[in-house]
């Protein structure tokens, strides 16, 4: 069992650490940043990337002295030049850029931006040997395989930032991967834990993405709504921590206290547990191998009372049905998964089709695009490209009504 290729520490050099922050203005970036502000002298800049959101990366960059700040969309570099005119802060702009920043020599990187966008910009900083916190579980699910076979050769460090791994990641004994017996990923359920299947029917975007937990994204939270999410992170938990996905399991736990669990073969089950904070799981990466401070509220069992865990229910939620066979089908499957899912919740979010319809989009797109093997990034590139074209097809029919 593999969590990284080796867990060597960085830290106790006695300098600050350099941190690069790839997706520094989305829900995990701008957490991260509030946690380097945090600990001035501690941590030094060497780059933050955003997509387009210029005044807040230019924010971010000047609070933290930034050596460099990239936009990912070519049209902002002028604004992003304008903002940062005198500051000294170098500014970079288009796709190349945000790879060339990974490859810049930070000790340490976040690899936050979302979906398969995310995937060569943190094969980037893996293939330097970086220590990387991966916030980016599309990376694992689009091209599992090959990224972890990079970092073994380059000897880099993988961290897992998403709650549920991070959790597993902080309880895992990976001197015996002969004793454990299963990991178990918990879900809060979503917004639409107790809805009907008539009324996710009808559920709107600002319902699915109005999660009773946590605060992300509007991607990642229409993905927990319809459950995919978890899909996702089964597959990201097979491929960090070399299970097979039989000794995988999910639990639905409302109170979002237990990020998740390890059962070991003489029956303890050891868990993290934690407030719905996602500064909690970036700290821990942020500082690994030490422990590190973080401003959260802690928790407070009395106040939480009563802890809750039930099965995922298959037949309202069958994301997780869809991730399970991508996994078992192996090759492009979880590419076409994650690629088809991309699509249809953007579909989704602009009102194109309904919430049952991104379930729909994928298992289509899984039952009609072969699930070849992928040799190479441009493999997992084709297979990416091929499922957003055939996505397109079938939201452009169910959003004309055809």
């Amino acid at each position: 069992m593999v969590v990284t290729s080796t867990l060597t520490a960085a830290a106790g050099t006695g300098r600050p650490r350099s941190v690069t922050v790839l997706g520094s203005t989305g829900s995990v970036g701008c957490n991260t940043v509030e946690l380097l502000a945090a600990s001035p002298g501690h941590y030094e800049v060497e780059a933050l990337v955003a997509n387009r959101n210029v005044e807040r990366l230019a924010q971010q960059a000047r609070q933290l002295r930034a050596r460099l700040a990239v936009v990912a969309d070519s049209a902002c570099y002028g604004a992003l030049k304008d903002a940062l005119a005198g500051t000294g802060i170098a500014v970079a702009a288009g796709p190349e850029a945000v790879v060339e920043a990974a490859q810049r020599p930070a000790d340490w990187v976040m690899a936050a931006i979302v979906g398969a966008a995310g995937l060569e910009s943190a094969l980037a900083a893996v293939r330097r040997g970086a220590m990387v916190g991966l916030a980016n579980k599309e990376c694992l699910v689009c091209a599992g395989a090959l990224m972890m076979a990079e970092v073994r050769r380059h000897g880099a460090t993988l961290l897992p930032v998403d709650s549920e791994h991070n959790a597993i990641f902080q309880v895992l004994d990976t001197r015996q991967p002969e004793a454990v017996s299963r990991l178990i990923l918990t879900a809060s359920g979503g917004p639409f834990r107790t809805w009907t299947r008539a009324q996710m029917a009808a559920a709107t975007p600002a319902q699915a993405v109005a999660h009773p937990n946590w605060s992300m994204g509007a991607k990642i939270s229409v993905d927990s709504a319809s459950m995919m999410n978890k899909g996702l992170e089964l597959i990201e938990a097979h491929h960090l921590f070399a299970m097979p996905e039989a000794r995988i399991d999910v639990l639905v736990h409302p109170q979002s206290v237990v990020h998740s669990l390890v059962e070991y073969v003489d029956g303890s089950v050891l868990a993290q547990l934690g407030t719905p904070d996602m500064r909690t799981p970036i700290a821990v990466a942020l500082g690994w191998p030490r422990r590190i401070p973080t401003p959260g509220a802690r928790l407070d069992l009395v106040s939480a009372a009563r802890l809750e865990f039930q099965a995922p229910d298959p037949e309202r939620f069958p994301a997780l049905r869809l991730a399970r066979q991508a996994l078992q089908s192996g090759g492009a499957a979880p590419t076409v998964l994650n690629a088809a899912n991309e699509r249809a919740v953007q579909g989704f979010l602009d009102g194109r089709i309904g919430f049952l319809d991104i379930e729909r989009v994928v298992e289509t797109a899984l039952t009609e695009l072969p699930h070849g093997p992928l040799q190479t990034l441009d493999d997992v590139r084709q297979a990416d490209r091929d499922a957003r074209r055939h996505a397109d097809a079938q939201i452009s029919g169910l959003s004309s009504g055809s």
